[in-house]
């Protein structure tokens, strides 16, 4: 089955609708995945006095609304909602530049071990009885050191190709989830081990200003890095012998789109834990929407990717009394999603 992705050829199906379209869409339903997060929850807020809460910070307007309705707004689910669609865009961005790179759009940004790297690094954190940034810095540390450790062990001779990338990255990727099994492991059943598997399943209800603070960086960095590399990842979708041949360093891109990625994932997994599925997922929907040139595919994911989280995060927290974990939601949703979208694109190469 051809899975190519290229900047060229977009994917093998043809686009439906026009490339304006479907961006149009996708922001209107930011928008409306935005204002929902903002009012659903334990306790329901219209759409009409949130945005007036959120007006007043600029503007003079009466105030008809209560203190805890205020409060709710602005230090709870305004740092939320702006953290989750940080977040989602940033995974969604990685992925579709991710699956640029390697050509192949069942690449997500777990393939090169960053994501396990940072569980450990939160799980170790945990374990030894830090929280709050401290646990941050210990995830966004080792997920660094994963990536230094794939990009170490897939050099050989000076050059680090395709396959030895993707093998090392799945190599270090079982090593770090193996570490994360070992702490689970040792971790005292009732107090560390809890907060563990709730941690690595996701969540972003201990959002915060400061934890937006300290996310939006890396997150901010690492896409705006992707942004002004959208030119070369499509020339790296067309092959490695034909983007050698155009002059394009080849490995240097790539290890900063590498680098890129990882801020990103480091970023994330910091501060919301592994949620999964979303880099692999969007990418191919916004594809479908846009075609797969890097400068329409990468803005268009990063809307449908915050759009997308925060829709999951919703969900999340008012479906069931107990807040539901991100992991589970992005999985359940992720794989019947992302199977039925292949066997849609094969029977159109079939049809065509």
């Amino acid at each position: 089955m051809s899975l190519l992705v290229t900047a060229s050829g977009d994917t093998p199906q043809k686009r439906a609708l026009p490339r304006w379209v479907g961006a149009l869409a996708v922001l209107v339903l930011f928008v409306v995945a935005a204002l929902t997060a903002l009012c659903v929850g334990r306790f329901q807020i219209a759409p009409q006095k949130a945005i007036a809460i959120l007006l007043a910070r600029v503007s003079p307007l009466t105030a008809d609304w209560s203190a805890m309705d205020e409060r709710i707004i602005l230090l709870v689910r305004a740092p939320r909602v702006l953290l989750a669609a940080l977040c989602g865009a940033g995974l969604a961005v990685s992925g579709a530049a991710l699956q640029g790179v390697f050509r192949n759009p069942l690449v997500a940004p777990q393939i090169l071990g960053v994501s396990p790297g940072a569980a450990f690094g939160g799980a170790l954190a945990i374990t030894l009885g830090f929280s709050g940034f401290a646990l941050i810095g210990g995830a966004f540390a080792f997920g660094a050191v994963a990536l230094v450790l794939v990009g170490a062990l897939a050099r050989v001779e000076g050059r680090s190709d395709t396959v030895m990338l993707v093998l090392t990255g799945v190599v270090i990727g079982a090593l770090f989830a193996a570490l994360v099994s070992l702490l689970q492991f040792l971790a005292d059943p009732n107090s560390s081990l809890p907060a563990i598997v709730f941690w690595l399943m996701g969540s972003f209800s201990a959002a915060t200003w400061a934890r937006l603070g300290v996310a939006a960086p890396g997150v901010l960095v690492g896409v705006a890095m992707l942004w002004l590399m959208r030119f070369r990842i499509n020339v790296l979708s067309l092959g490695e012998e034909e983007a050698r041949a155009l002059g394009l360093p080849v490995e240097r891109d790539r290890w900063l789109v590498f680098g890129a990625v990882a801020l990103i994932e480091g970023a994330a997994v910091a501060v919301a834990g592994v949620v999964g599925w979303v880099g692999l997922v969007v990418p191919h929907a916004a594809r479908l929407l846009v075609g797969s040139d890097q400068r329409a595919l990468l803005p268009v994911s990063a809307a449908l990717g915050a759009s997308y989280l925060l829709l999951v995060d919703s969900l999340a927290r008012s479906a069931t009394a107990a807040e539901i974990p991100l992991g589970v939601i992005t999985a359940l949703i992720g794989a019947p999603v992302f199977a039925a979208l292949l066997r849609q694109t094969r029977r159109k190469e079939l049809a065509g």
